[in-house]
């Protein structure tokens, strides 16, 4: 899979508007009201979680690139290239879990609040799913095998029915992640990949009903949980790359070892992310990834347009002129597309509160300007 991830294919983030009294609302309990409408108040957005989405949209145009772009992973002598490997140890398979888990977080978070902006929340969410089909489907043409499609059919499957649950706090988070539990090892035990996407929704989408963000975010001793996990989980995966060799990894590749491996890295990076979130750095990440992440959507198919645009390029990347786009020049390139979204994702962001797909997506959403 060319970076299911992600999105871009973005997870989704908490509305920012505070609607019309949830007692009008008759399909979501008025005892819950107060709690789900103080998450719709402006200026509700977490930073960390913004950035980082926007940090797992920086991994994801890596593993995209050499798929648009059509590298060879080998050598002339048949060798592995030096910097395909290295993406096959560091970043292959280890961003897209992150951004699955995030957009069901996301999906989560806007569903406690769904029922203070409309009478028909499971009607405004099946819509937002339904345009991330249509968009997924448009974006197929450009990078078959992207994220947006994907996500919007699995979450028309899993995430949407998930809400029919009792409205009680149990049965929200620990059904959803009891059965992403059951689905992760299921699937590992079948081969991974992104077939991990549903379970991954659905553990996010537990995390999103018991509101984990803003915890992690308020809680003085998440540096030491998160700085435990990191150090715990980086052990686990390091030991697993140190043991094994090339062909071996090789092997994995489409098999439960790899996926296994993938999603420990990415508890790895994650871990190691709200760690130095919580730490003095904290305002670096956010100014660096928040952008970004705030703007995840359009930056993730902008991305897409400029790979398929050098791909037309007669030479592209390609300094010999023998038909071969040279690795390192790809690297040098995403590089250079992520700084410049950062720039006109910070410059937007002064003026307007999302980003122009965002904003669609958010109007398709609500049904309303």
């Amino acid at each position: 899979m060319t970076s299911t991830h992600l999105p871009a294919v973005p997870p989704q983030t908490v509305a920012q508007t505070a609607g019309p009294p949830h007692a009008q609302y008759p399909e979501r309990p008025s005892a819950q009201t107060g709690e789900r409408r103080s998450h719709g108040e402006r200026g509700s957005r977490i930073a960390g979680l913004d950035a980082l989405r926007g940090f797992a949209l920086a991994g994801i145009i890596f593993v995209n690139a050499p798929s648009i772009l059509g590298l060879s992973p080998l050598l002339p002598d048949g060798s592995p290239n030096p910097v395909s490997h290295w993406l096959d140890l560091f970043v292959q398979q280890r961003f897209f879990p992150i951004f699955s888990l995030l957009f069901g977080v996301g999906f989560g978070m806007l569903w406690r609040i769904a029922g203070t902006r409309t009478p028909r929340p499971r009607l405004a969410l099946a819509r937002r799913l339904g345009v991330l089909v249509l968009l997924g489907a448009a974006h197929q043409f450009l990078q078959p095998g992207e994220a947006l499609l994907p996500y919007g059919l699995a979450g028309l499957v899993f995430l949407l029915p998930a809400t029919f649950l009792p409205d009680r706090r149990w049965a929200r988070v620990l059904v959803p992640a009891a059965g992403a539990a059951l689905l992760l090892t299921a699937l590992l035990l079948t081969g991974g990949g992104p077939a991990l996407i549903p379970g991954l929704f659905l553990l996010g989408f537990a995390a999103g009903e018991a509101d984990l963000a803003r915890r992690i975010e308020s809680s003085p001793r998440t540096w030491w949980i998160a700085s435990l996990l990191a150090v715990t989980t980086a052990a686990a995966g390091t030991a697993l790359l140190t043991t094994t060799s090339y062909t071996e990894r090789a092997l994995w590749q489409g098999f439960a070892l790899e996926s296994a491996l993938g999603l420990v890295m990415a508890a790895a990076y994650v871990s190691a992310f709200i760690a130095v979130l919580h730490s003095p750095l904290r305002r670096v990440l956010t100014a660096a990834f928040g952008p970004l992440g705030r703007m995840a959507l359009t930056n993730y198919v902008t991305a897409t347009l400029l790979l398929v645009g050098l791909r037309l390029l007669p030479s592209g990347l390609d300094p010999a002129g023998a038909g071969v786009r040279d690795w390192t020049l790809t690297m040098v390139f995403c590089g250079a597309v992520l700084a410049v979204q950062w720039i006109w994702s910070s410059l937007w962001l002064m003026r307007f509160r999302q980003g122009p797909l965002e904003r669609m997506w958010r109007m398709a959403t609500w049904w309303r300007v």
